[in-house]
């Protein structure tokens, strides 16, 4: 489907995947990324269920754009085990304007095709996305 502001499609396989995510807990987070070429949003990186917040950290590039969705698992005061799916916004400092644009115009419509996002963040360095802002918001 094609994102009217700015000419983007969305690769089914990006629903597809946080599909599985979602309902079959196949993986703990999904890296996407825009394809210049094509105009579409793809999948850039799958993490296994049993990788950490540092792994899925770890696969975002230090100076380009990506989306990405992270399930948290989490417990609550009181012990009750839940889970939060985050959507980031990676926009780091030393990427490009013209690809800052690009994610920017296009996140919301991309957001939209993921339906089950329970909580956002933007970030353009890693300290605006710690284990304990996540923690934090997932409360």
């Amino acid at each position: 489907m094609a994102n009217s502001s700015s000419g983007m499609y969305v690769n089914d396989d990006c629903k597809l995947k946080f599909l599985e995510l979602k309902a079959k807990r196949n993986y703990r987070f999904i890296v996407y990324k825009i394809d210049e070429q094509t105009q579409q949003v793809i999948v850039d990186k799958l993490g296994g269920p049993q990788e950490t917040y540092e792994d899925f950290t770890n696969s975002l590039p230090e100076h380009e754009c990506r989306y990405a969705v992270f399930d948290y698992d989490f417990t609550t005061d009181e012990n009750c085990q839940k889970s939060k799916i985050f959507f980031f916004a990676w926009s780091p400092d030393g990427s490009k304007v013209r690809s800052k644009m690009l994610y920017a115009s296009s996140k919301d419509k991309f957001k939209r095709q993921l339906d089950g996002i329970q909580a956002e963040l933007q970030a353009t360095d890693p300290s605006e996305m710690t284990l304990d802002i996540i923690k934090a918001r997932a409360l």
